[in-house]
């Protein structure tokens, strides 16, 4: 079960959920809890309570794809930004693709994996 506005991007939720019990994954919105810092805090802690974390855009978001770079880099395992029906979307999954390409053989892709609860990624 997925923790969105339960968690907030903070840090503090998240410790009170994982004590709870009340979900198995964190939805990290970068841009909801104030800087970037604070957002890989929540991550690192998800990571160590064995949550899946899910990395997400929010609405009204533009083009620029920085998203997808730091999915990669924090090792988020996936990304929530919708379909492919607008271009602010196809930016970010194009920018994954385009990293996949770059990282070869190097890109751990989680594939199915991503979706089981308490996958724990090789960092």
């Amino acid at each position: 079960m997925l923790g969105d506005d339960l968690f907030v991007t903070n840090v503090a939720r998240l410790e009170r959920g994982i004590a709870e019990g009340v979900a198995n994954a964190v939805l990290v919105k970068p841009n909801q809890i104030g800087t970037l810092s604070d957002a890989r805090s929540v991550v690192r802690r998800a990571d160590d309570a064995v949550y899946t974390t899910v990395l997400s855009a929010r609405s009204g978001e533009t083009e620029d794809d920085w998203l997808a770079d730091l999915a990669v880099g924090w090792c988020t395992g996936q990304i929530k930004v919708g379909s492919t029906t607008r271009s602010e979307r196809t930016a970010k999954w194009n920018r994954l693709l385009q990293l996949e390409s770059q990282l070869g053989d190097a890109a751990d892709y989680a594939g199915g994996a991503a979706l089981d609860a308490g996958r724990k990624v090789a960092r």
